[in-house]
Formats: C-alpha cells, sequence, structure tokens
C-alpha cells in the first residue's frame, strides 16, 4: 500500500490501483453463485479487478460469453449506486447501493429454474 505523509503528520491512505470485491461481498456472490451451480444453471465464474471497476462475471460454460456481469464501480456510489448486475447483452438490469438488493433480480431467476 502507498502512504502519504502529510505536514501535519498524519498519515493518508492513498487511492487503490485497482478496484476490488470485499471479502464481505465475495461471500453473498459466491452464496448466490453456489445455489445456482447447484441448480445446474450455471458452471464457471471469473473476477476481473480493474482501476475502476471489479467485475464478476458468471458463465453457462467455461468458453462462453458470460450470463451476467456483477460490477462494483466506487465512482458511482454517490449518484446510482456502485453495484450493478448486466445481463449478457450489456444491459443494466439493476443498479443500487446495497449488494443483496441488486442481487434480488438473479434470485427471481433461480426461483424459476428450480420451479
Amino acid at each position: 500500500m502507498n502512504y502519504q505523509v502529510p505536514p501535519t503528520g498524519n498519515v493518508h491512505q492513498m487511492p487503490p490501483d485497482q478496484v476490488a470485491f470485499h471479502r464481505t461481498e465475495l461471500q453473498v456472490i459466491l452464496s448466490l453463485y453456489g445455489r445456482f451451480v447447484a441448480a445446474g444453471e450455471w458452471r464457471d465464474y471469473g473476477i476481473s479487478c480493474l482501476r475502476d471497476v471489479a467485475v464478476f462475471s458468471v458463465f453457462r460454460r467455461t468458453a462462453e460469453t458470460p450470463l451476467y456481469r456483477i460490477e462494483k464501480r466506487p465512482r458511482l456510489r454517490d449518484k446510482q449506486g456502485m453495484y450493478a448486475v448486466l445481463g449478457m447483452d450489456g444491459q443494466i438490469m439493476r443498479r443500487g447501493h446495497d449488494l443483496k438488493t441488486v442481487l434480488r433480480v438473479l434470485e427471481r431467476k433461480l426461483i424459476r429454474a428450480v420451479e
């Protein structure tokens, strides 16, 4: 981690070089992922940590394009919310400030898949 010491002697943390999911965020996402795997709907995932966005991509098969992308964009925290679920075509299915609330759009699909 990079630290900068201003003249007052206080230590301030520099902004990170990349955005990543926190452990608690990953627990929520992986819990949902596990339920879809158990239902036979999803089979693989990938995580990308980039400069402006962290992406959790969900695949039906490894060699395909992602079915869904769960994105975290901290710059949108004060605007639309930093979490979003995007569909296969890139369309935003849901955006918000609370990850669990945003992921509900996918949980509805799980309920239909199990029926």
